[in-house]
Formats: C-alpha cells, sequence, structure tokens
C-alpha cells in the first residue's frame, strides 16, 4: 500500500443492549425489529440474531420506535419497497426513516417540526393505503399530536408530504401508551386510545381530516394504565366490533368491545343482540361519532400476572389471508410483565372466557422484569426486551402442539461502553461498561453453513459487578487468559478464566471436537460463584463440582452463601441471556490495593510481566501511577509527573518506555529497565504540554518509537523519542471536526515503517490516516512524516456519540495480510468491529 493507497472497510459486528425504556421497540412488516441504544436507532434481523445497522440523527437517549407498517399489518404489505420507520427522543425530536427493500438502504427522510417540547413517550400508527397513514405521538408535556403521512410511490417519487391533522391537550397527567385503529362498519372515523398515569382510559374520535374530540372515557383498572392495543375488525358475520386491550400498573388485563350500534338517522338501526353466553359484556358507555353511535362492553379481564404489565399486544393477522379473502384477526393476546414472564392469552372454544395457554420467561433471579413483548408477523416467534437491557425471544418450534424454546438474539451493554481489549491472539474482544459488566463477544465458527463467513456473539459474562467499570487490560503474556479491570471503586480485580470458559471458546474457534488434555490439568477452576453479600466472584474447583448438589448447608437449610449456585456450563452454540447473566461467571483471583480514587485507566506490557493503573486525580500524590508484576501482584513501582487524571497509558512495543497522557493537557514518558533480579528500574524521561485542553489518547507506533496523542483541542499530533532523552513534535494532522477521543495505531510494513492510524471523535465519527515515516540519514536523526486521510466511515456505520476506545487485533507478525480488523466502543452503548482490507 502507498502511502495516499486506499482502504475498504466493511462492518463485522455491532453489539448493543437496549434502553430501558417501555415503548422501545417495534417488530416491523419487513421482519426486521428496531430499538434505541442511547441516542442510536438499532436494526437487528431476529433470523441471523445480529444487529445490521445504527441509524445516526437522535442527540439525546431515543425513547420510542415504531415501524409503518408494522407486524399487524403485515398481511397487507407483502408487495411493498418501501418501509417506514418513526423514531422519537428525549428532547420531543422525532425523525422519519426509510427502508429500501430492493436494496436495503436507508434514509433519513425528515425531521418532524418541533410540536412536542418534552421526551417522547409512545408513537403509534397504521399505514391507511400503501402510500398513506395516519400516526399518533404522545409526550410528557400532556399533548398527543396527531398526523398524516403521504409517501411518493416508488414508480412517481418526490418528497414525503407531513401534516399535523391535529393536537389534543390532555393536561398534566403524561400519556405513556396510544393505540390508533378505524372504526368498525366503514364510517371513515378512526378512533384513538389513550392512557397513561391515571386510571382511565381515554377515548378521542375524529375523521382523516377534520378534529379529533373527546368521546369518553373507560374505567375499571385502578393503576396507570401502561399499554393499549386495538384489533382489527373482529369479523362476526359483519366486521362491525373492534375489541381494545388494556394493562395496567393493577397487574390486570382488560379487553373491551367498541360495537357499532347503527347510523343515528336510523335508531330502530342494524344493532342485534348477538347470543347470550358467558362471555356476555357488561354495558358500558355509549359514544357518537359523526352520525353513527357505538356501544362499548368489558368483554373480559385477564388476571394472571403477578407485577405491574407492562404490554399487550393482539396477535396479527395470518398471513395466509389472500387479498379479497379478507384476513382473520385471531383471538389472542400477549402479555409481558415485571414479573418476569410473558404470557399468551386465548378464549376457550366452548364457553368463550380468556384463559392462559402459554407461559414463557427467564424465572431466574436476574432478569429483574420485561417491559415490552412483541409478536413477529407470522405469529410463531415472540420477543421481550427487559430492565438489563437484554432481549429474549422464544420460538413455536411444536408441529402439533405449541413448543415454546429460547432462541438467540443480539446482545451488548446498556450503558456507555467504557473499554476495549483484543485476547493476546485475537479469539475474542473484551468490552467493559458503566452497566456494571464485562462482556467477551467471538466469532463462533461454522455456525450457520449457509452463512459466508462467522457471526460474531457475546459468549461470556466473565464479571458481573456492584461498581460501574472504566476500564480493563488483559494479560498478554503466555499461560491461561487473565484480565485486570478496575471501576469507580480504589480496587483492581484480576480475573482469571474458567475451564468453562477455555472449553466454550474452544467450540466457537475450533474445528477440532477434542481439547487440550494439557490444558485441563492445569486449569483447576471449573467457574464461578458471586457471593450473596460481597462483590468477589468466588472459584468453583473442578474436583468440587460433584460436592454442590450434595452441600446445601446446615442440615440442608440455604445459607446465604450458598444460594443461588452457578452451574458452569461448557456451551456448544451461542448462550442466550439467561445463560449469560448467570453461567459465565470468571472467578476473582486477586485484587489490587493502593490508589486514592476510583481507577480510570489500565494497560498491560507486550511480554505480560507488568500492569500500569492510574485513578481520577486533582493533585499530584493521588495522580501517581503504579506497576503492579503480572503473578506475585506485588506493587513494584509509584512513578509521579502529573497533577491530574491520567487518561491512558501505553508501553511502547519493545516495552521499554512507557507513555502516559493527562487531563493536564501533558504527556510523560518513563524509561522501564528490568534488572536481572526481577526488580523494576524506571525513570522519567520527558513530561511535555503537548496540547490546548485535555489530552484524551495516546498509541505508540508499532515500529518505533513514534506515538501520537489525540486532544479535546480537536487535534492529533505525531510525536518521536529521540536518543537524547527528548521528544521532538514532527507533525500535526489538519484539524478535525470534533474532539479526538480515541487513537490506535497499526503497522503494515515495517521496512517502511508504514501504518494506520484510526481516529475516533466525540462526535462518534471515525477516520483513517496511513502514516508513512521515513528516515533521513545523516546528521539529523529526525524522521520525515508523510500523512494521508484514506478512509472517512460513513456516519451510519460509526458510533453516534463520543469513541472511547479503538483497538486493532494484534497482527501476530503476519505484516503480509492485507486484512485487519479494529474494535471500538462508544458511548452510545455500543462495540463495533470492522474489517479494514487493505489495498
Amino acid at each position: 500500500m502507498s502511502a495516499n493507497g486506499k482502504a475498504e472497510v466493511k462492518r463485522l459486528f455491532i453489539g448493543a443492549g437496549c434502553n430501558r425504556i417501555v415503548n422501545n421497540v417495534s417488530w416491523g412488516a419487513c421482519g426486521l425489529v428496531s430499538f434505541g441504544a442511547q441516542n442510536a436507532v438499532a436494526i437487528f434481523s431476529p433470523k441471523s440474531a445480529q444487529i445490521l445497522t445504527t441509524l445516526p440523527g437522535h442527540k439525546a437517549t431515543v425513547n420510542c420506535t415504531h415501524w409503518l407498517p408494522s407486524t399487524k399489518f403485515a398481511f397487507k404489505a407483502k408487495h411493498l419497497q418501501q418501509h417506514y420507520l418513526l423514531s422519537g427522543d428525549t428532547d420531543g425530536v422525532i425523525i422519519l426513516w426509510e427502508l429500501s427493500l430492493a436494496d436495503n438502504k436507508w434514509r433519513h427522510v425528515l425531521q418532524l417540526p418541533r410540536s412536542h417540547k418534552k421526551g417522547i413517550t409512545c408513537i403509534n400508527g397504521f399505514m391507511v393505503s400503501p402510500s398513506d397513514a395516519i400516526f399518533a405521538t404522545s409526550s410528557s408535556d400532556g399533548t398527543v399530536c396527531i398526523w398524516d403521512a403521504v409517501f411518493p410511490s416508488s414508480s412517481t417519487g418526490g418528497d414525503c408530504k407531513l401534516s399535523c391533522l391535529e393536537t389534543v391537550i390532555v393536561g398534566s397527567r403524561p400519556l405513556v401508551t396510544l393505540s390508533l385503529a378505524q372504526l368498525p362498519g366503514n364510517t371513515g372515523h378512526i378512533v384513538l386510545a389513550m392512557g397513561g398515569l391515571d386510571n382511565k382510559i381515554y377515548l378521542y374520535c375524529g375523521e382523516r381530516t377534520g378534529k379529533f374530540v373527546h368521546a369518553c372515557e373507560l374505567k375499571g383498572h385502578t393503576d396507570w394504565i401502561r399499554s393499549l392495543d386495538f384489533s382489527l375488525p373482529v369479523s362476526s358475520g359483519e366486521a362491525n366490533s373492534v375489541l381494545l386491550v388494556s394493562s395496567s400498573q393493577d397487574k390486570g388485563i382488560r379487553i373491551w368491545k367498541l360495537t357499532l350500534r347503527g347510523s343515528l338517522a336510523n335508531t330502530e338501526g342494524t344493532y342485534r343482540r348477538s347470543e347470550i353466553s358467558l362471555a356476555s359484556y357488561i354495558e358500558g358507555p355509549i359514544f357518537v361519532a359523526g352520525s353513527f353511535s357505538y356501544q362499548i362492553s368489558l368483554e373480559s379481564l385477564l388476571i394472571g400476572h403477578e407485577d405491574w404489565v407492562y404490554s399487550v399486544q393482539w396477535q396479527p393477522p395470518s398471513m395466509a389471508a389472500e387479498e379479497g379473502f379478507g384476513f382473520y384477526q385471531p383471538q389472542s393476546v400477549l402479555s409481558a410483565s415485571m414479573d418476569k414472564t410473558m404470557m399468551i392469552w386465548q378464549p376457550e372454544r366452548k364457553t368463550g372466557i380468556w384463559m392462559n395457554v402459554v407461559t414463557v420467561g427467564e424465572l431466574s433471579h436476574c432478569a429483574l422484569g420485561f417491559y415490552g413483548g412483541h409478536w413477529s408477523s407470522d405469529a410463531d416467534s415472540i420477543l421481550a426486551h427487559g430492565y438489563g437491557g437484554s432481549f429474549h425471544m422464544w420460538s413455536n418450534v411444536g408441529v402439533t402442539t405449541d413448543n415454546w424454546q429460547p432462541q438467540k438474539v443480539p446482545s451488548g451493554h446498556f450503558a456507555a461502553v467504557t473499554d476495549i481489549a483484543w485476547a493476546r491472539h485475537g479469539e475474542y474482544v473484551l468490552s467493559v461498561s458503566h452497566d456494571q459488566t464485562t462482556r467477551t463477544f467471538a466469532p463462533w465458527h461454522n455456525q450457520d453453513p449457509h452463512s459466508d463467513g462467522d457471526f460474531w456473539n457475546e459468549i461470556a459474562r466473565p464479571q458481573v459487578h456492584g461498581h460501574d467499570i472504566n476500564c480493563a487490560a488483559i494479560i498478554q503474556g503466555k499461560g491461561n487468559h487473565c484480565f485486570v479491570s478496575g471501576a469507580e471503586e480504589k480496587v483492581a480485580r484480576v480475573f482469571e478464566a474458567p475451564l468453562s470458559f477455555l472449553k466454550t471458546l474452544h467450540h466457537a474457534i475450533s474445528e477440532q471436537s477434542s481439547f487440550p488434555e494439557d490444558l485441563q490439568a492445569d486449569v483447576q477452576v471449573l467457574g464461578a460463584n458471586m457471593s450473596a453479600l460481597g462483590l468477589s466472584q468466588k472459584p468453583i474447583y473442578v474436583n468440587a463440582t460433584h460436592e454442590i448438589s450434595d452441600n446445601v448447608g446446615n442440615d440442608g437449610l440455604d445459607t446465604l452463601e450458598s444460594v443461588p449456585d452457578a452451574v458452569p456450563v461448557v456451551f456448544t452454540e451461542p448462550p442466550i441471556e439467561d445463560q449469560l447473566a448467570w453461567h459465565t461467571l470468571w472467578p476473582e483471583s486477586h485484587k489490587l490495593y493502593g490508589h486514592g480514587n476510583e481507577l480510570f485507566s489500565l494497560c498491560c506490557d507486550h511480554e505480560g510481566k507488568l500492569v500500569a493503573s492510574s485513578c481520577k486525580a486533582q493533585s499530584a500524590t493521588v495522580a501517581e501511577i503504579w506497576l503492579w508484576q503480572v503473578g506475585s501482584w506485588k506493587a513494584v513501582g509509584s512513578l509521579q509527573s502529573h497533577s491530574l487524571t491520567v487518561t491512558q497509558m501505553q508501553f511502547s512495543h519493545d516495552d521499554s518506555l512507557l507513555l502516559t497522557v493527562s487531563r493536564d493537557r501533558q504527556f510523560s514518558i518513563f524509561t522501564i529497565n528490568r534488572t536481572g533480579t526481577g526488580e523494576i528500574d524506571y525513570k522519567l524521561l520527558a513530561r511535555q504540554e503537548a496540547h490546548k485542553r485535555i489530552i484524551w489518547a495516546c498509541s505508540w507506533n508499532p515500529f518505533g518509537h513514534e506515538f501520537a496523542t489525540g486532544s479535546r483541542d480537536k487535534a492529533v499530533k505525531i510525536w518521536a523519542v529521540e536518543k537524547a532523552s527528548s521528544v521532538k513534535q514532527l507533525l500535526t494532522l489538519p484539524p478535525f471536526n470534533s474532539s479526538v477521543t480515541a487513537l490506535s495505531w497499526v503497522g503494515l510494513d515495517r521496512h517502511r515503517n508504514h501504518g494506520l492510524l484510526a481516529v475516533g471523535m466525540e462526535s462518534g465519527l471515525l477516520e483513517l490516516w496511513s502514516l508513512h515515516i521515513g528516515r533521513i540519514d545523516g546528521s539529523t536523526p529526525a524522521p520525515a512524516v508523510t500523512a494521508a486521510l484514506i478512509v472517512r466511515l460513513d456516519p451510519f456505520m460509526c458510533h453516534v456519540s463520543a469513541v472511547n476506545r479503538l483497538a486493532w487485533k494484534n497482527r501476530e507478525n503476519n505484516e503480509n495480510c492485507t486484512s485487519l480488523q479494529l474494535a471500538s466502543c462508544g458511548a452510545d452503548h455500543c462495540v463495533r468491529l470492522y474489517e479494514v482490507i487493505v489495498e
């Protein structure tokens, strides 16, 4: 590759968790699921269990997403080429997106006029025709807006036309759920049901063009209304009724029936009371829409959940419904609750009494409840999203009887991801986050024989902790996999891989089925258990596993220390959420005490002999850097140079120098000498004020003693350490558009001292720069540097918030390889992997 060569970047993997918000997830008729991940809108495919892309545009946390058409109207959407997605955030901004199925391309269509002053709480709507939609948006500012959207047809083109039909002011009680439907009987009227932080359901009626007026209120629930959903018209001879299902924090679900009584002009009407059965309704209010009147009645009350019911949804009509034949609305409701279960309810054939026919749930102690439940368009799969930002999916795999089995889904962090590191041979990526977890992601070999390449999956969750984790370093030396993590506590913790993880990793990355015996003999720890009252993860030993089930406690009584026991599992396929959260912990082997404040950064040298750590600091004494000896884990040095927090550290590739950068706008370079007796000799080589603002990032050239620094002042500077113990600036790259928050330098050609520098910014964008450092022979030792921007990544491939760390996969001395892998993590909760193909 020449200094001005080219590189192609492909997206390999995105890992992200779902925002902990009730109306955040939507399953579209196109088969894709949308959800908010911080201020990105993420799209995943349930078939491949992979996040396909993230849509940049929101400046605040995404609260809700809604597909047009959603799975409820999938039977009408078979021939649609364009599908639309609405997303709303906590600033009141709503964006309309378009997905073209022909080329799988996304387009930012428009941002709706700012009609809400506070966060969006719910979006709901439907397609009136293939090119026309009506939808409603609610906000915590106490208003509901009803919109009409006309989409351009694929043949004629043009722009999308949007108009606000009505703004309904509902007062001081915020609304959290909406549902829109056409009233039965082909009257052209639309009904809008809304519920929120009181115990009433409010119905409004209007026409496609006219005002929406308050029709009536439905009373019955005794706590806040959490979810509402209209069915499609129910056919009983004529499609003259529609059902509304509501759920509440009173743990109950109610089904209401809206029946057309007839025209006011014809008082006798066409209203016939149907045959009375046990399911006959309790008559409720009558309301008028235009010249038609409607009777509302309570059809059923469903009791079965033990906690707040956050979501209810009607089963979508069958896809088998042919055009012209009409459609069939199944009498089936899916509910999701904070009691960690989802239930499917259906009426009994003989009595008509609604019963719970299916219950699924992560009935472990770690699920913390479900925020929403969704049907697939063919009703063969159901999806829940939970408190821990996690997805849970079940598919009905039974042929003659129902058999709901858990399925693989995407997973990831549900808070800012603060640090990322590659395993020493690049087998997996380890990430840490403010969601208080450490996760490992790896490519799973031969998972799908029909797919090209390996899909990446989360394969373990080594640390589940009571503190936000700020940094991690993987030990690079020989021996078992091991990492150190630092959180918002003063202690660094050391974790070693148990045998169950090593065997799972072997399944993931190897085609051979046999596991190396020598490794099995070396590693005596099978897994780890979380102590009930502490943060330590205690080892479960190989020879003690048979005692776990026998020794429950004193005389068979459970003690705090013995419940609940983790069961370390070797996985032969990617694990699902419930397995990850409890059965993939790593034991903690050491705690490193010494720092005076919460830990901020960690790094390990390339031999795997030393770990350096720093903490948050506002004085020179607290800002010292500690050195720890790997193995014995003794403190072997404390380096003093900076006066504020050291933000990043890195050892040079020959391990002779340690580079540190800090909030005090300075970098420091220390020489590290290892004496024959195993002691460490260190001294400060240079300290220099390098930037006008905080220095966030640094990275060494793999082939020499040149390094890069990146700062909040939007600058990246290249420096060289000269033999006369001084540092000289070689180059300043052209100013960037945003603060530089992450850097990583990878070598391409040792003979020509040529490499790539990845630059990550606060805006979330990534750039790749080609750096070529040519030595000038003669009296001047200073090298000459040429730099060229070779790739500015598409915003749809980048983060949507600050990039916190970048890391190139170790190249294992294979410098002829033209394919590189880059990992990045950011404040948008995402872990991203890219393949960079160098020409």
